[in-house]
C-alpha cells in the first residue's frame, strides 16, 4: 500500500507541475490579449475623438451655411422690393411691356441654379445657356429703357448692388456647404474605422477572458493537486512510522526470546560469553 501511495504522490507531482506550467502559459497569453485589447481601446478612443472633431467642424460650417443663407435671402428680399418699386415706376412711365425686371432676374437665377445643380445632356444644357443669354439680353434692354430716368437708374444700381452682394453670400453658402460635406464624409470614414477597431478590441477581450478562465482552471487543479500531495504525505509518514514501530517491536520480541533461551542455559550451569551478557542486559533479564 505504501508503494501505491508513493506512486500516486509521484504522479500528482508530475501533474501539478504540468498544471503550473500550463497556468503560466495561459496567464502569459491572457496578458498579451489584454495588452492588444488595451492598445485597440486606445486607438478606438483616438478615432472617436478625431471623428468628434470632424463633426464639430462640419456643424460649424453648417452653421455658417445657415447664416450665409439668411444674409443672402435678406439681400434678395431687399432687391425684390427695389425691383417692385422699379416696376411701379415703369407702369407710371408706360414701360410695362413683357416681364418685369424682377421676373426676368428671378427666371435667370432659376435657370442658372438648374444649370449648376442638375445633370443634363449637352443639348439640354445648350438650350438652358441660350435661354439665359436671351433673358439676360432682354434684362439689359429693359434696363437701358429705364436708364433714361435718373430715379430708375439709381434704383437699378441699388437693386444690382444688392443682387451682387447676395451673390457673394450665395457663393459662401456653396463654399461652406462643400466644406461641411467634406468634413461629414471624413467623419463617416473615421467612425467606421473606429467601429472596426472596436470590434477587434471586443474579439481580443473575448480571447483574454477565455485564456484567463482557462488559467484559473489550471490554477485550481494545481492547488487541488498540492493539497492531495500534502494529505498523501501525512498518510505516508504515518505508515512509515507504523512500519518502523512494528519492525522495532519484532526485533524486541526476537531479542527477548533469544535472551530467555540464554538465561535458561545460564540457570542450567552453562557459561555465558560477552555477547550473551550484553543480550541479557538489553532484554532486562540482568
Amino acid at each position: 500500500m505504501l508503494n501505491e501511495l508513493q506512486n500516486r504522490k509521484a504522479d500528482l507531482k508530475n501533474k501539478s507541475e504540468e498544471y503550473k506550467n500550463k497556468r503560466n502559459e495561459l496567464n502569459l497569453e491572457a496578458s498579451k490579449c489584454a495588452g492588444k485589447r488595451n492598445d485597440l481601446n486606445k486607438r478606438t478612443k483616438e478615432l472617436i475623438e478625431e471623428a468628434q472633431q470632424l463633426k464639430k467642424s462640419r456643424d460649424e460650417n453648417n452653421e455658417q451655411v445657415g447664416q450665409a443663407k439668411l444674409k443672402r435671402d435678406e439681400l434678395n428680399d431687399q432687391a425684390n422690393k427695389v425691383y417692385a418699386e422699379i416696376d411701379k415706376i415703369r407702369k407710371d412711365l408706360n414701360l410695362d411691356d413683357g416681364p418685369s425686371l424682377k421676373e426676368l432676374k428671378r427666371e435667370i437665377d432659376r435657370l442658372e441654379f438648374q444649370q449648376q445643380t442638375e445633370v443634363m445632356t449637352p443639348a439640354k444644357e445648350r438650350e438652358i445657356v441660350d435661354k439665359i443669354a436671351s433673358l439676360t439680353e432682354e434684362l439689359k434692354r429693359k434696363k437701358q429703357q429705364l436708364e433714361g430716368s435718373s430715379e430708375l437708374k439709381s434704383l437699378l444700381e441699388k437693386a444690382q448692388s444688392l443682387r451682387d452682394e447676395a451673390a457673394l453670400h450665395h457663393d459662401k453658402v456653396k463654399e461652406y456647404a462643400e466644406a461641411a460635406q467634406q468634413y461629414h464624409d471624413k467623419m463617416i470614414v473615421v467612425f467606421k474605422e473606429a467601429d472596426a477597431v472596436r470590434a477587434d478590441s471586443d474579439a481580443a477581450h473575448k480571447e483574454f477572458v477565455k485564456a484567463q478562465e482557462a488559467a484559473d482552471e489550471q490554477h485550481r487543479l494545481f492547488i487541488q493537486s498540492q493539497k492531495e500531495i500534502r494529505e498523501l504525505n501525512k498518510v505516508i509518514v504515518g505508515l512509515k512510522r507504523k512500519t518502523k514501530e512494528s519492525k522495532e517491536e519484532s526485533i524486541r520480541e526476537q531479542t527477548k526470546k533469544e535472551a530467555e533461551e540464554v538465561y535458561n542455559q545460564f540457570k542450567l550451569g552453562e557459561k555465558l560469553n560477552t555477547e550473551d551478557l550484553m543480550l541479557l542486559q538489553r532484554s532486562g533479564l540482568l
